[in-house]
């Protein structure tokens, strides 16, 4: 069996002084280029398994780390505040532009797990609306969907616009939101989950500082898109994911459900990141 590909670090900075790293495992011969996107609050390294799997099948992966995460030279206070603008407009840029010089010509994908799967989305309408050269022709997601709070199923679906509504306070008022404290997600910027409770009250991907309409954007976007989605996840119930793919209408779209017995760990939101390939089997597929 071959070595696994080593995972590399590439030093980024922004506009704005914030510094990261993209992880990046290249394979001898890349057939594709994978830009991944991780969830609330979960450090790039934690996607090693998962990148070392990919590349294993000869698709070079580079994966982006969030804002007040892992690597990041920033993290969140009252002092210390972001959104989606600066994720989408000054961060993500910079690691799709490092992943697209790093292999010219090859195919590339973007994608994400849970948050970073709608991150990835509205990263693809914003390059449909500029137009964008080197805009991604396939997309990839695991265990996610939109928030929106018609998508639970009952009764929990009576309770989200009220959890919907006490969080974005919570971080408000708290200066940011305790993930860890209350079991979900980081410690998050209070603006980054204002923009998250906005889209999961009113379905509609829009924040603060973009002037472009996002929606209009992932309206136009044209991809093959691969979901996968856990059986027992309950922070994304399948309607969940289909009304975020349903704001690709053009793009076509495979999906599958995986349970316990094909994933060998538990089919919920988490568990799989250590124990990838099934994962990968069904993007690859």
């Amino acid at each position: 069996m071959a070595e696994p590909a080593r995972i590399e670090p590439r030093a980024l900075t922004g506009a704005d002084g914030h510094r990261w790293s993209l992880l990046c495992a290249l394979p001898a011969r890349p057939s594709a280029s994978l830009l991944w996107l991780p969830a609330l609050g979960v450090a790039a390294r934690h996607y090693q398994p998962f990148a070392h799997a990919l590349a294993a099948r000869g698709v070079a992966v580079f994966v982006h780390e969030w804002r007040g995460n892992g690597g990041s030279s920033l993290r969140a206070s009252r002092a210390c505040d972001w959104g989606y603008r600066e994720l989408l407009l000054d961060d993500l840029p910079l690691s799709d532009a490092e992943a697209a010089a790093a292999l010219p010509g090859v195919p590339r994908i973007v994608g994400g797990h849970s948050l970073g799967g709608q991150m990835a989305c509205m990263r693809l309408g914003l390059a449909a609306l500029a137009g964008d050269p080197l805009m991604p022709t396939s997309l990839w997601l695991a265990a996610s969907g939109a928030p929106y709070w018609p998508t639970w199923p009952l009764p929990s679906r009576l309770a989200m616009p009220l959890i919907y509504r006490f969080l974005p306070w919570l971080a408000q008022v708290n200066g940011t939101l305790p993930g860890r404290r209350i079991g979900f997600g980081g410690t998050e910027a209070r603006s980054l989950i204002r923009d998250w409770g906005r889209t999961a009250l009113s379905g509609t991907y829009a924040a603060r500082g973009i002037e472009a309409d996002i929606e209009a954007g992932m309206a136009q976007v044209r991809v093959d898109a691969r979901a996968v989605r856990m059986v027992d996840d309950w922070l994304v119930p399948r309607a969940s994911q289909d009304f975020l793919l349903g704001k690709l209408p053009l793009a076509r779209v495979e999906a599958v459900e995986l349970g316990a017995r094909e994933l060998g760990v538990r089919a919920d939101h988490f568990a799989w990141m250590k124990q990838p390939d099934a994962v990968v089997a069904a993007l690859l597929r």
